[in-house]
């Protein structure tokens, strides 16, 4: 029977038995790297070579075939190229195999008949029942028990030891490097896994097992693509469930980028600030490179639970504290000045030219008196005005009690259980500090750089601890739609809760006059109503500010006219009051075929395509989160109200944002996408009001 595709991945990182299709004697042939590993690295499992040419290989007895074999294996590598490779999964499907890992190349990541042949490779092995990593994958390596069937040679010129970090990739250079970076600053790694195409198993799915192991503080992933956004939040999900962090690098922001992700392994590139709210939604920490990814590792693993973004900063160097105040205000972490009552017994143990506010600079006073550090430090761990620490050591050796100044900081870290960076470029210096596993860089900069990371990301997962967003289910594949007009776009808004421009649909000059004679003769928007054109002004079908009878009864006209020379059709002209307001905003949704409902909120108008100024969020949200994307807008300082200005009425925006997100959430609506723009917005209390709408809506086949 077949095992669930969840167990079946976790047999892959624990398995009982391994084959190799395609073992090799040399240790440095695809086929033969596995094989080595696995008998170096202390793999108690028991190990299948299969190679029709041999009977030994490496020491081990040889099959000639799957068939031969006496057990069926949990796990079987493939690699053997080109059919032979397709024949062998295909085996490994009818024999009742768990899982296959594909190393071999020359599928999707090439041209799109190798994609063909991957895709129906992956069909037949699902509905056997088994698992595909890959292809074009280096394998899996899980050093917590042997189990390291990869070819990486990374692990031949790196020695690895079980750690506390897991890495998934689906390229295998990147499951590799961040391993590498992270051995050289001594920290083990029990993870290090490459899953290729992705053409079954993902890197999302992978990561839903193995954020389940307990040994584990910190996950590390790296994304060319997203296909299941829904495996990501369960990983998430079950990431957050023992506050293991996530940090994800995600390849593509770039159209070049984009580009070479589906050279490289045949990802699926999302739009890049869909994938910012998704992992934010989620509390996944984005980074922007790999000194990012692994920077802040040595902060994920002390176990502290910060509470707070204060910072205070302590150097034996003026110009340290000034770029550590630089680099502070960059992180948005602020540096408030210590209490006046630790202000004062600083100045009792500190030289009079000494800094005492914050940053604390102790001077050069340091070389002539090694006890003012640790004479210091006390005080400042009993102010209540911080929340980190960062302390700078510019530059000691002989002469300094370099030992002490170590002792003092883990002493000064244990009694806080604060967050601390140090930093200090000597390597006498850093290796004392680094001895008592504390957090050390070479520079200020660094050092909060990593520990801004930290304290934000710590925020990110409590945010989306508190929110609890749903495990998306897989979005619904949108059939073809129809522009409705605007006067069919404002009555849906209107019907699922968005306040809409008072207005009527005229056929007459006649309609046209009573209408603006029923808006009260006060000034009047005229507009042509049509589905074939979203971008009306461009096409003379708009008149603003009409103000008397004749005026709306001429503008009847002018737009028919326009439209017969746009080659529009017109189901009627729109007579609609002019409203005036404080902003005008918009919001725009979309039906994404990888995330979903999709909507966009931000500054409005015409200029909206010439200077975007949004915001993208994931239904289900509230309007506290609609609220929380404005104010990280540019314009966000408007909203509150400036030079005199009342604040706008951010709350009703937010409703009918809300209101939107439902709209594009209900599948019987069809909603494929909307553009609601300008959304005209009044002082608080007045409200606000959307003018104009373009809706496509599906339609039945």
């Amino acid at each position: 029977m077949p095992l669930d595709p969840r167990d079946a991945l976790r047999l892959a990182l624990a398995p009982r038995s391994i084959a190799v299709i395609g073992a090799s004697d040399n240790a440095n042939k695809i086929g033969g790297r596995p094989l080595a590993y696995l008998a170096r690295f202390g793999y108690q499992g028991t190990v299948y070579p299969i190679n029709p040419t041999r009977p030994e290989v490496q020491g081990l007895r040889c099959f000639p075939s799957l068939q031969s074999l006496p057990n069926v294996p949990d796990v079987v590598i493939v690699a053997v190229a080109g059919d032979m490779a397709v024949a062998a999964v295909d085996e490994c499907g009818e024999a009742g195999v768990a899982l296959c890992i594909v190393m071999s190349s020359g599928f999707g990541e090439t041209d799109p008949d190798g994609k063909a042949r991957e895709q129906a490779m992956a069909a037949r092995a699902r509905a056997r029942g088994m698992r595909i990593v890959g292809p074009n994958s280096q394998g899996l390596a899980n050093f917590g028990n042997g189990a390291v069937a990869s070819f990486s040679t990374m692990f031949t010129e790196v020695a690895p030891a079980d750690g506390p970090v897991g890495i998934i990739s689906q390229s295998g250079a990147m499951s590799v490097i961040p391993y590498g970076l992270l051995r050289a600053r001594g920290i083990g790694v029990r993870h290090s896994h490459a899953t290729g195409n992705d053409c079954d198993v993902t890197v999302c799915e992978l990561a839903t097992v193995v954020a389940e192991d307990p040994g584990l503080k910190l996950l590390l992933l790296y994304l060319e693509g997203i296909p299941d956004p829904w495996n990501l939040a369960e990983a998430a999900r079950v990431a957050r469930a023992r506050n293991l962090p996530i940090v994800a690098l995600k390849s593509g922001r770039s159209a070049a980028g984009q580009e070479a992700a589906q050279s490289h392994t045949g990802a699926l590139a999302n739009e890049d600030r869909t994938v910012d709210a998704f992992l934010a939604d989620h509390g996944i920490w984005r980074v922007q490179n790999m000194v990012e990814m692994v920077d802040a590792t040595q902060l994920y693993l002390k176990g502290w639970k910060p509470r707070g973004r204060r910072l205070v900063a302590i150097s034996n160097s003026g110009a340290v504290c000034v770029l550590t105040a630089d680099a502070a205000s960059a992180a948005n972490m602020p540096l408030e000045p210590l209490s006046a009552a630790t202000q004062t017994e600083l100045r009792t143990i500190l030289p009079g030219f000494a800094t005492t506010t914050n940053p604390v600079d102790i001077t050069a006073a340091l070389l002539s008196n090694s006890r003012l550090f640790g004479g210091i430090l006390p005080p400042i761990a009993r102010d209540p005005a911080a929340d980190a620490f960062m302390i700078g050591i510019a530059v000691a050796g002989a002469g300094y009690d370099v030992e002490a100044f170590a002792n003092d900081t883990a002493s000064f870290a244990a009694e806080t259980g604060k967050p601390i960076v140090v930093a200090a470029p000597q390597l006498s210096v850093s290796d004392r500090f680094k001895a008592l596993d504390l957090p050390v860089y070479p520079t200020e900069g660094e050092a909060v750089r990593a520990l801004g990371q930290f304290l934000s990301h710590a925020e990110l997962q409590q945010a989306a601890t508190v929110r609890n967003a749903p495990v998306p289910s897989k979005p619904r594949v949108a059939g073809p739609s129809v522009m409705l007009d605007e006067v069919a776009s404002l009555a849906l808004l209107a019907e699922h809760g968005v306040s809409v421009v008072k207005h009527s649909l005229c056929t007459s000059q006649v309609d046209a006059v009573a209408a603006f004679q029923a808006l009260g003769d006060q000034p009047v928007v005229v507009k042509g109503c049509t589905s074939d054109a979203s971008h009306k002004s461009e096409l003379g079908l708009v008149r603003v500010g009409l103000n008397s009878a004749d005026a709306v009864a001429a503008a009847y006209n002018q737009m028919n006219d326009a439209a017969r020379t746009a080659g529009v059709t017109l189901s009627g002209v729109i007579v609609a009051e002019m409203v005036k307001g404080r902003r005008e905003l918009m919001i725009g949704a979309r039906l994404d075929p990888v995330f979903g409902p999709v909507v966009l909120v931000g500054d409005g108008g015409k200029y909206v395509e010439a200077m975007p100024d949004a915001q993208v969020l994931l239904p289900p949200f509230d309007a506290a989160h609609v609220e929380s994307a404005l104010r990280r807008l540019r314009i966000a300082p408007l909203l509150d109200g400036v030079r005199g200005e009342p604040p706008l009425d951010v709350a009703a925006f937010c409703e009918s944002v809300v209101a939107v997100g439902r709209l594009m959430s209900d599948d019987a609506a069809g909603i494929t996408q909307l553009d609601i723009n300008p959304v005209i917005v009044g002082a608080r209390g007045e409200g606000c009001v959307a003018v104009d709408a373009v809706i496509f809506r599906e339609v039945a086949l």
